[in-house]
């Protein structure tokens, strides 16, 4: 597999990012939402193989804190080592802002991004009951931290 490669989003990039996420998730973020993330400045990725995009994500950085707000990989392409990637350059951006720690919430039933957070050093330090919607109700986030060391 070549690497991916990696570009901001802009606005123009929405229809096609939402097209990703529509495929990965069951309540996936909002036109509006992806609109508000790009125009206020967050770290809005995208992440390519050849010409095909295959992922996106969303960090948004101040002080010494990131917040990773969205990381997503279309479900074709999952499961290869691409959450990985788009992972490390989120973090790698968050490290660039001079951030030293990063946060993000997860759903509690998506075991296979809780152990890509785990391999790459994020530990569980909280729950937020009733943080997603689902169906059938809500379910819990866990919130996870990752120390960023030099």
């Amino acid at each position: 597999m070549s690497e991916p490669v990696f570009r901001l989003m802009v606005e123009e990039d929405v229809e096609a990012v939402l097209k990703v996420e529509f495929a990965a998730f069951s309540h996936p973020w909002t036109r509006g939402i992806f609109l508000d993330c790009v125009k206020s400045g967050y770290e809005c990725w995208m992440m390519y193989l050849g010409n095909q995009q295959v992922g996106h994500g969303v960090l948004s950085a101040a002080g010494d804190e990131a917040h990773l707000l969205n990381l997503t990989v279309k479900p074709e392409s999952q499961s290869n080592g691409l959450g990985g990637k788009l992972l490390e350059h989120l973090l790698e951006r968050a490290r660039s802002r001079g951030a030293e720690t990063v946060f993000l919430e997860v759903r509690e039933s998506n075991h296979p991004a809780i152990r890509l957070y785990d391999r790459c050093g994020f530990n569980e330090i909280g729950r937020r009951r009733d943080y997603y919607p689902a169906v059938g109700g809500r379910e819990d986030a866990l919130v996870m931290a990752c120390l960023l060391l030099d």
